[in-house]
């Protein structure tokens, strides 16, 4: 465990190295000229010069990654050329938002899922499958910016519901109830996409397993499908699970950031997609650098859980 662990940790550190050469020359690849951002288009070469040296810009690229990348380690992930503010601040502030509706997505789909799958797996192509069946198919046919419009229409315009219109978002600290109103839609339209994918892989690894032999042998010994399905089971099929559920984590990071947007939430998501509008260059590099680790980390993390479930992956 401890030999896989380091490996897993080595990898870890390499792919976060190529993230992070990636996202430094995003500033390079993306349209326009930083001090066009800053001075306008009207200013001189001088002031052009002056600028570039300031930021550092006119030094080779390898030397302005490394003084970069020590900001970074020493938590500074530069000033934004628009609001003049402290990129790493501007982040702090919107992670929590988007934290919150991953947690509050996930709660709703595994809360569902899990006890659907079970419910299928019991007896597959039963009346009750086949409707899960197909509801999941229609489900996963929708686009989640398709599914936040036709819940705003009908809940926020139609029944007037407070908090869950566009530019509604409560903050925590101020109201936790209004907090949890603003963010119901965009929770429940995230758990929609991800209770369909657990659904349907749970459902498929629980069949296969309740047709194993340790399986018959609970049953001969008299324990109830209830026990059997929670104490047998259950365990056994969630591996696939958890690896979906680490995937399908960093998928929801693309979905909530154009819910988000739509809703006008103040996300990452929100932050992002305003800041390429306005050529904030640093703002777009430090969110994309956070959300690329945080989803490598978040897979790691799902990656140790599962070797817990089941240690034998990390002997293989």
């Amino acid at each position: 465990m401890a030999r896989y662990l380091i490996r897993r940790v080595v990898m870890l550190v390499g792919i976060v190295f190529v993230i992070s050469v990636g996202a430094f020359y995003l500033i390079h690849l993306l349209p326009g000229d930083p001090a066009v951002v800053i001075l306008g288009t009207g200013d001189s070469p001088q002031n052009r010069a002056i600028l570039f040296k300031e930021l550092g810009l006119n030094k080779p690229i390898w030397d302005q990654y490394f003084i970069w990348m020590r900001n970074i380690l020493h938590g500074n992930l530069g000033t934004s050329f628009i609001s003049q503010t402290s990129v790493a601040g501007t982040i702090r502030a919107a992670l929590p938002i988007d934290l919150e509706l991953i947690v509050l997505s996930q709660i709703l789909a595994f809360a569902t899922a899990i006890p659907a799958a079970m419910r299928s797996a019991r007896k597959p192509d039963g009346p009750l499958d086949r409707v899960l069946g197909a509801t999941s198919f229609t489900l996963l046919s929708i686009p989640p910016f398709i599914i936040i419009v036709l819940l705003v229409l009908f809940i926020a315009i139609k029944l007037q519901i407070p908090h869950t219109g566009p530019s509604s978002y409560v903050s925590f600290s101020s109201d936790w109830i209004g907090n949890l109103e603003s963010l119901a839609l965009p929770a429940f339209t995230l758990a929609i996409a991800s209770f369909v994918v657990y659904y349907r892989v749970l459902r498929s690894d629980l069949i296969a397993t309740l047709q194993e032999e340790f399986i018959t042998l609970a049953r001969s010994k008299g324990l109830s499908s209830r026990r059997i399905m929670w104490r047998h089971a259950f365990r056994p099929s969630s591996v696939a699970l958890l690896g979906t559920a680490g995937v399908n984590i960093g998928g929801l990071l693309a979905s909530g950031f154009v819910v988000q947007y739509l809703l006008a939430i103040p996300g990452l998501g929100y932050t992002l997609i305003s800041a390429i509008a306005q050529s904030d260059y640093l703002l777009v590099q430090g969110i994309v650098l956070v959300v690329s680790v945080g989803v490598i980390v978040i897979n790691f993390l799902f990656d140790f859980i599962i070797n817990l479930v089941d240690p034998r992956i990390s002997r293989e």
